[in-house]
């Protein structure tokens, strides 16, 4: 019988997101691929440090003992390495106690296009080249921004998420309107727009994926109060009233409820985002993710935001 993937929040991450792969590439770029062959080889038992995909994945991952035994959550290693020099990753995998089972390896070609037979909802790369191809060819997927990731001394378990709106979970037909028309006849489309759902986005896959997620954690706080959620969500928007009737309007659509929304207008997003803390964050603007320090961020390049 097949394995039921396609009924599960499938995230496709690459090695180089999931784990901090700086010394390997420099043998890479230094000494070429058959140093790096051999470098990979017989480090194999030495585990990667983590990288900047780790803490959202391992959260992630935790979702399928909590829920057990629905198992709603399924991550796909993907790698441009081959099979042999691809042990290692797998190695530190197990180190680390990650329950990854499936992986993509293609010896330096590349592999964004077998994201949908694994029936991937997001793919998490630090190759911009390859993110902005998934992109074009209509598949869910971000670059994952190079920072440093301190240790949660503080870990409860829980997973924060944290959503830009436009170009993200929604398309950006509110985004042209304001770039290409200006504010004032961007606010009297939102006001005249306010009950039509926008269309789905990039990550608006994704975050339906969630919302049947967060429904699971709903039923099992119903069978068991003691049961404390693990996933939180929350949208961080430049928008601000009276545009953001049509975000609730949009999520309403979407049958998802968001666990914390800011309406900043103009706010930068690092005032918030260093409180909320979350384990990653999207964003279709590299502008507003550039002053972000010590947290996860993925740039979304989608839209007008990146043309």
């Amino acid at each position: 019988m097949p394995y039921p993937i396609d009924a599960k929040l499938v995230v496709a991450v690459t090695s180089s997101a999931l784990f901090d792969m700086a010394a390997s590439h420099r043998v890479f770029s230094e000494q070429g691929v058959r140093a790096y062959r051999e470098f990979q080889v017989a480090h194999r038992n030495e585990p990667l440090p983590r990288g900047v995909a780790f803490p959202f994945t391992q959260r992630l991952l935790r979702l399928n003992q909590a829920l057990h035994p629905a198992q709603p959550v399924e991550v796909v290693l993907f790698s441009r390495n081959s099979p042999e020099t691809g042990l290692r990753a797998f190695q530190s995998i197990a180190h680390y106690g990650l329950d990854i089972t499936r992986g993509c390896f293609s010896s330096g070609k590349e592999n964004y296009q077998y994201l949908p037979a694994f029936n991937s909802v997001l793919f998490l790369s630090s190759s911009r080249e390859d993110v902005a191809k998934a992109i074009r060819m209509g598949y869910a997927a971000g670059v994952v921004l190079k920072t440093e990731i301190a240790e949660d001394d503080n870990d409860s378990g829980e997973l924060r998420m944290g959503f830009d709106f436009d170009g993200v979970i929604a398309t950006d037909e509110a985004e042209r309107v304001y770039r290409t028309k200006g504010p004032e006849i961007y606010q009297e489309y939102e006001r005249a727009h306010a009950e039509q759902p926008l269309k789905a986005g990039p990550l608006g896959a994704l975050f339906q994926a969630i919302g049947f997620i967060q429904k699971l954690e709903l039923l099992k706080q119903k069978e068991d109060p003691s049961y404390t959620r693990i996933l939180k969500t929350a949208i961080i928007t430049a928008r601000s009233a009276p545009a953001h009737e049509r975000v609730v309007t949009t999520l309403k659509s979407m049958n998802v409820e968001v666990d914390e929304l800011f309406l900043l207008g103009g706010i930068e997003k690092s005032r918030i985002l260093e409180i909320f803390r979350p384990h990653i964050f999207f964003d279709d603007q590299e502008a507003h993710l550039d002053r972000l320090h010590g947290i996860p961020a993925v740039h979304i390049p989608f839209g007008i935001a990146n043309n």
